[in-house]
């Protein structure tokens, strides 16, 4: 028996995997590569190099390495491009999670843990959001979050396919051992951004929109360490395992930090200052995202350790230091 985990040469999927093998546990990563790296899973565990859309491949992958519960991480997750390529978004995430799905059902696979967001609520109606919050996206991303957790229900009620839809917040950080952390291309995460800066691979960093409502006129968000939601799918795969009903849950830390603060906290901890320019605000971007995650807590036990902004801070940039040029200076 094995976890297939979509999209798990990706950021958080790659220490996702990182922490299931720590446990021994089989796992078979399933990556286009579109985004993913090989050299973030290690050598010695499986890749499958294939798309969510590929029903076929994914049907013999599942067969051949006998696969039990899926972890699904595969989609495009950038807000602004979702605005501006809304087909690319409707297709690689829901019409690709329909595929996987479909595969899931024919080969008898009925587990999945599922990367939600915390786009799915848009505007907040309430702060901090629980899971009882209005979900209504201002982005096409979140939309297609939306549409991809309401299938999973329909898919429970039909085919008994458990899920769980982990909303998270703004994921950052680095695994503690500073062997993998986060690297994009384009990179559109601030801190990784910030630490560009830092590192003088940037002039600067653009601040969108300084007119929020908020205390300093930019938007608020809750950062949650990368590792700290590794630990979280893991938890939510053994209640699936263990005979759990199908469950969605917010993923953050309670706390939120502004863009300034989160600039501000690169420089008290690289000791490098980090100019930055104002620039308009970005089609759906919400001005505050923070979450409850009393739920989880409660139902699951799961317990974020990484849990201020400094710390999160400091193990990203022991990665970014480290690697400059991500996972190409290896």
């Amino acid at each position: 028996m094995a976890i297939l985990v979509t999209g798990g040469a990706g950021y958080i999927g790659s220490h996702t995997v990182r922490e299931l093998t720590d446990e021994d546990r089989g796992v078979v990563v399933y990556d286009n590569l579109s985004r993913g790296h090989s050299k973030a899973i290690g050598g010695d565990t499986r890749l499958v190099i294939g798309d969510i859309s590929d029903y076929e491949k994914l049907k013999d992958t599942m067969l051949k390495y006998d696969i039990d519960s899926v972890i699904h991480f595969a989609a495009d997750s950038q807000v602004s491009e979702s605005m501006a390529n809304p087909e690319k978004y409707y297709y690689n995430n829901v019409v690709g999670t329909l595929s996987l799905l479909k595969a899931m059902k024919d080969c008898d696979v009925r587990k999945i843990v599922f990367s939600s967001s915390a786009a799915t609520y848009g505007e907040a109606q309430e702060v901090p959001i629980t899971e009882r919050c209005p979900q209504n996206p201002t982005s096409v991303y979140g939309r297609t979050k939306l549409m991809m957790e309401k299938i999973l229900v329909d898919y429970d009620v039909a085919y008994g396919i458990k899920h769980i839809a982990l909303r998270y917040f703004n994921a950052a950080g680095a695994h503690v051992s500073g062997d993998i952390g986060e690297d994009h291309t384009p990179e559109t995460h601030l801190i990784p951004i910030i630490m560009e800066v830092a590192l003088g691979k940037r002039d600067k960093i653009k601040i969108f929109g300084t007119n929020y409502p908020t205390p300093d006129g930019t938007c608020i968000r809750d950062y949650i360490h990368v590792t700290d939601l590794a630990k979280a799918h893991i938890l939510a795969l053994d209640w699936l395992i263990n005979g759990g009903p199908s469950r969605a849950y917010n993923l953050g830390n309670g706390k939120g930090f502004s863009v300034r603060e989160v600039i501000e906290t690169v420089e008290r901890v690289t000791g490098r200052e980090i100019p930055s320019e104002e620039a308009s605000r970005r089609l759906g971007d919400p001005a505050v995202l923070v979450a409850s995650s009393k739920k989880i807590m409660d139902e699951l036990g799961w317990m974020p350790r990484y849990n201020t902004i400094d710390d999160i801070v400091e193990s990203a940039w022991n990665w970014h230091s480290k690697n400059p040029n991500g996972f190409d200076d290896r």
